[in-house]
């Protein structure tokens, strides 16, 4: 029987998630490592383990195809950061509503999507896109609060608009 290896720390987990989404934009244009590092301090902000924080790190990574399911299938990492990360990964043609039962139903997972819903409604980051886009990504992560659960949103620019029911 093969020896477990040791979790990767923390700092090991934010190198891998920083490497793996180099060169990578978010929608505003800055560096997609800005998103990971700001989601990670949300976690650990609102008190979030350690694993927390390292799923947080790499929340994205499997749904961006930054890392394959097979990579973090196979990573030293404690099975609950594995399972959060898979629960907070988007799947292809899944609507908002499977998505967000899934996330309440894996612990330790709900505190990773809040603090990364908070980091992409941030009014600073929604400002720079067009207005299009502004609308459509506030009414879809006011929706997706609403889903699970989340106080509602500070401003009134993140309260859902009741024709878009659909998106995840």
């Amino acid at each position: 029987m093969p020896t477990p290896r040791a979790p990767l720390p923390l700092t090991e987990v934010e190198a891998i998630a920083r490497n793996a989404h180099a060169g990578q934009r978010d929608k505003a244009g800055r560096p997609y490592a800005e998103h990971l590092a700001a989601v990670a301090d949300g976690v650990r902000a609102r008190g979030g383990s350690d694993d927390q924080i390292a799923a947080a790190w790499l929340h994205d990574a499997v749904e961006d195809d930054a890392l394959s399911a097979e990579w973090l299938a196979a990573a030293a990492l404690p099975q609950q950061v594995k399972d959060m990360v898979l629960a907070v990964t988007k799947r292809d043609g899944e609507g908002v509503a499977a998505y967000t039962r899934r996330i309440l139903a894996t612990p330790g997972a709900l505190l990773i999507k809040e603090s990364d819903l908070a980091h992409n409604a941030d009014p600073t980051r929604l400002a720079v896109l067009d207005p299009a886009t502004h609308t459509r990504l506030t009414a879809k992560y006011a929706q997706v609060r609403a889903l699970l659960g989340l106080s509602a949103a500070e401003s009134p620019a993140e309260q859902p608009d009741p024709a878009n029911t659909t998106e995840g």
